[in-house]
């Protein structure tokens, strides 16, 4: 039976929007919450983890049914599980894709926009 401040290995076998449930190689399954996956916010759990994912886990707490809480970002807070990829192995070992947060993705299509325009200046201007 898993203690707690246990690390485990295990599999992820579902996702809801609140959270992804893990089953460990002891026969024990438990729920990481959303907020437990990453320290940044994450705005669709499917970005991070996909079922059969295989990720490292930190028993949080143990209720009186036996059901556990787990932390991925708090199993090992120096791999990428506490940046952004959900510190899984996953899959063929692919990462998943990052998710921007809103300033980001509003700067990025900025720059991209303005560059179109100064590179539509520069052309303008060479004839």
């Amino acid at each position: 039976m898993a203690e707690l401040g246990t690390i485990l290995q295990g599999k992820v076998t579902g996702i809801m929007s609140f959270g992804a449930f893990v089953s460990m190689e002891n026969g024990e399954s438990g729920l990481v919450h959303i907020s437990e996956i990453s320290n940044s916010y994450i705005s669709d759990i499917n970005q991070l983890l996909q079922i059969g994912d295989i990720v490292k886990v930190k028993v949080l707490s143990i209720d009186e049914k036996g059901k556990l809480s787990l932390s991925i970002k708090q199993a090992d807070p120096n791999s990428t599980a506490s940046s952004n990829n959900g510190g899984y192995k996953g899959k063929n070992n692919k990462k998943p894709k990052e998710a921007l947060d809103p300033l980001e993705e509003m700067l990025k299509k900025f720059k991209q926009v303005s560059e179109e325009k100064i590179h539509d200046l520069k052309r303008k201007e060479g004839k």
